[in-house]
């Protein structure tokens, strides 16, 4: 209606939010409209042609009804005037606005009343903008209250987020390296192998050399060759067979035979000139669980037992030639 749309505007609420209220509330009255303002306020405002209308009945006019103050006295002063809630005590102008006041409060005790509703004076104009005023700055508070407490909500989301992604982090790089520790140790101990195997190559070969150099030997001196005899374990060859004469701690490699504190005993044929640090790492290479830095080597008989710095010397100069007996820890 043009007095509810101009009572509003007189209110202080912008004229496009006005005709947006009122169509809103298919112009159910100045109360519909203003709670349509209020709880749409900051919100933009759409094209009026896009604008459904709610379902809310349009308030029925009487011929003799005013725009603003509702039915007219009548001289007898028995005619309804008004609808009153009988719940709330509330008075309505027509059916429609009591309508949509059973929809928004559900209450549904109404009776007629013959109070009249007059147009709003000036000064109780000025107290309805200043409530509604104060209800809309409520309902921002309230809105801003809501909105602050989403944003510390997500703000956790997001710390608690980056919180896992840094523990992911800091797994994947504690198993890399992990993972490289691995791969170093485990070439050390190919390394370590490949070593002996070198060793024992280099070894081999000096033993075909002087087993070919004594048949050459016997055979330039009409001698009838001897085979050299060979010990029943690894297969090493006989020093005293070897070299008629020659003192066992010349003899150019030692057998060891190396007692673990758990597992079966470890054999090898190594040169006298290797050293004690050389045998700690075929150790390791054999049994990952033990490592060359700690390792300890001891003899029962005579009773020894080999400092860190006897790891330097040599097979030869510790006594363990041409074969010895080592007791790991």
């Amino acid at each position: 209606m043009a007095a509810d749309r101009d009572q509003l505007i007189s209110m202080g609420f912008a004229p496009e939010r006005v005709d947006w209220a009122l169509k809103a509330t298919n112009n159910a009255g100045l109360q519909p409209a203003m709670d349509h303002i209020l709880e749409n306020d900051g919100k933009p405002v759409p094209e009026l042609s896009n604008v459904t209308s709610a379902n809310v009945p349009p308030p029925q006019a009487d011929d003799d009804d005013e725009d603003m103050g509702g039915a007219a006295v009548s001289s007898s002063g028995g005619t309804a005037q008004s609808i009153k809630c009988s719940q709330c005590g509330k008075i309505f102008r027509d059916t429609a606005l009591a309508n949509f006041h059973a929809e928004k409060s559900g209450h549904d005790q109404f009776e007629e009343s013959t109070e009249e509703i007059k147009p709003l004076t000036e000064e109780e104009k000025k107290q309805k903008l200043a409530e509604l005023r104060e209800r809309m700055e409520e309902k921002r508070a309230a809105k801003a209250m809501e909105e602050a407490k989403e944003a510390r909500a997500n703000e956790l989301i997001r710390r608690k987020g980056g919180q896992d992604i840094g523990s992911i982090k800091e797994e994947l790089q504690l198993k890399e390296a992990e993972k490289e520790a691995r791969q170093r140790k485990q070439d050390k101990l190919d390394d370590a192998k490949a070593k002996a195997a070198v060793r024992a190559q280099i070894e081999a070969d000096k033993k075909t050399r002087a087993e070919k150099a004594v048949k050459e030997k016997a055979l330039r001196e009409g001698r009838e060759y001897q085979q050299p005899l060979v010990s029943g374990v690894g297969g090493a060859t006989s020093a005293s067979a070897a070299a008629p004469g020659t003192k066992s701690s010349e003899s150019p490699t030692t057998r060891l035979q190396i007692r673990l504190a758990s597992g079966a005993p470890l054999t090898a044929t190594m040169a006298s000139d290797s050293t004690l640090h050389e045998v700690a790492l075929f150790v390791e290479s054999q049994n990952p669980a033990i490592s060359a830095q700690t390792i300890t080597f001891s003899t029962t008989f005579p009773r020894k037992v080999f400092s860190r710095s006897d790891f330097t010397r040599t097979l030869k100069e510790l006594d363990l030639v041409p074969s010895a007996v080592l007791m790991a820890s």
